[in-house]
């Protein structure tokens, strides 16, 4: 198996090096794994390119590159450029250091590359580390994902339906803020909605008098709704996520019907 890695926080990022790791199992002794990740970090840019400017590409290694732009560069450079005469089976984005469950999917860059990967037609993960109290201090955070990361992207692989010719899958999967003994196990489920939790500003006045805002998250330990991605986490499960790059509300179309 050919696998292509990227992230958004960076190709010096230690959730890269984990994602390595797993990428290197799913692939076998005979497979390969090509690495294409952003110079610098690029969390919450979501799906965007770099449209209106070059991006600068550099080789680092025999299969390493970095790309001075964003995660959907990295695969676009990737598939179009690096790999485009042996294209991947797969592309794996992560790991990222926090969580991408609810509203934190729009934002993220992990995702962002996932989504492009499958407007590619490649199926595409999108894995994320889930940070709280009972693991952002041990020896490696990392350790759910780097314990789950490939047993859970072959499972779901062994059950990718066949592509259509709509918008294709990808999957979100976050692993749960605990050491990898207490994760209780995999669910599947939607994206969930953290009430109260949004981005906000936090102003700032430097010695300079010049005012600044500094972007703010809200509390990532509040649950979602039962059986939805942070609600699972929180109780110690990896979450699974399918999704597609399609905003339509389906059910607002029917409700709307008679304004046309």
């Amino acid at each position: 198996m050919r696998i292509l890695i990227t992230n958004d926080d960076g190709i010096n990022a230690p959730g890269l090096k984990t994602l390595q790791k797993i990428a290197e199992t799913l692939a076998g002794a005979a497979g390969d794994v090509w690495t294409v990740a952003p110079s610098t970090e690029r969390s919450g840019v979501a799906h965007a390119i770099s449209l209106s400017s070059p991006v600068l590409i550099s080789q680092l290694g025999p299969r390493s590159f970095s790309i001075d732009g964003y995660p959907a560069d990295c695969v676009l450079a990737g598939l179009h450029h690096i790999l485009k005469d042996s294209p991947p089976d797969i592309i794996l984005s992560g790991v990222n250091r926090g969580n991408n469950s609810a509203e934190n999917a729009l934002y993220s860059g992990t995702l962002g590359a996932a989504i492009e990967g499958a407007l590619q037609g490649v199926p595409s993960f999108a894995l994320s580390q889930y940070l709280g109290p009972n693991n952002v201090n041990i020896d490696d955070p990392f350790e759910a994902s780097a314990t789950y990361g490939a047993e859970i992207v072959q499972a779901v692989l062994s059950a990718h339906p066949p592509a259509s010719q709509e918008y294709q899958l990808f999957y979100n999967i976050n692993f749960p803020p605990c050491p990898a003994e207490w994760v209780k196990g995999r669910k599947l489920a939607t994206q969930g909605f953290r009430r109260g939790c949004n981005f906000s500003t936090e102003p700032y006045t430097a010695a300079s008098r010049r005012n600044f805002l500094f972007i703010k998250g809200g509390d990532q330990q509040v649950a979602t709704a039962p059986e939805s991605d942070a609600a699972v986490n929180l109780e110690n499960y990896i979450s699974i996520t399918p999704m597609r790059a399609d905003f339509t509300d389906h059910k607002a179309l029917h409700d709307l019907k008679a304004i046309e």
